[in-house]
């Protein structure tokens, strides 16, 4: 069938502008969602700090957040095939929290 030929299918060009193309960090994601959306905010915890700052927000429609699900599943596993398993937080670290931070902390 024509239709599952690699080469029939279309291909999507991706525009990556110069000012996204550092990204941004984030080590701590909120997952809320309503009957219509998924909202992602991509926060940033600084060491010693008991407040998280948003960096960037996603809001995806139901079908695409089990789209990027299924997404993030398939390049975990690739990515575990080539480098390895990645392993939880050792310690008593509680997984729903962003790794801690190692060294000594600042006192102000």
């Amino acid at each position: 069938m024509a239709e599952n030929n690699p080469s029939t299918k279309k291909k999507l060009n991706i525009d990556l502008p110069e000012e996204l193309s550092a990204g941004i960090y984030s080590n701590l994601a909120v997952i809320t969602h309503s009957p219509v959306e998924f909202v992602v905010d991509f926060a940033q915890v600084m060491p010693g700090m008991n407040q998280a700052q948003v960096r960037s927000r996603i809001i995806l429609a139901p079908h695409h957040a089990k789209r990027l699900l299924q997404a993030l599943n398939e390049n975990v596993q690739r990515f575990e095939q080539q480098q390895g398993p990645i392993q939880p937080p050792k310690g008593n670290q509680d997984p729903a929290l962003p790794l801690t931070f190692s060294g000594p902390q600042g006192e102000a």
